[in-house]
């Protein structure tokens, strides 16, 4: 059996440009696709907490140490600079692969910087 699971996240990005007329669809700052690990023309889910968009598009590299997340072309319609956003990727694995499978946890301040990194999420109590 296939399982597919979160394979990595950059948490609470923050929009810097949205950019309708720029080829590609959403710009990372390399180092941030570097730490999270995240390849370049990968596919990656967007969840904008701004307004609720959820949606599918590919990451390409912006500049690093720019801090830039650029949501582009006709995925700017669904967000905004200065919205607050989190980019996931899932991976497909087998069973055995996902007993000791962890993913990448990356979260950011307000100007894109890494606050922590983790791979794992803490269980939510009531």
């Amino acid at each position: 059996m296939q399982i597919t699971l979160l394979k990595s996240k950059l948490h609470h990005a923050h929009v810097t440009h949205s950019e309708l007329e720029y080829e590609g669809s959403c710009a990372i700052d390399s180092d941030l696709l570097k730490a999270a690990g995240i390849r370049e023309y990968e596919q990656i889910q967007i969840y904008n907490l701004a307004n609720g968009n959820r949606f599918t598009t590919y990451a390409i590299r912006a500049e690093a140490g720019s801090g830039i997340i650029s949501i582009n072309g006709a995925a700017a319609h669904k967000a905004n600079p200065g919205d607050r956003i989190i980019i996931c990727t899932y991976g497909v694995f087998d069973e055995q692969e996902a007993v000791s499978f962890q993913p990448k946890l990356v979260y950011l301040d307000a100007d894109n910087h890494i606050i922590r990194q983790g791979d794992a999420i803490p269980v939510q109590v009531a």
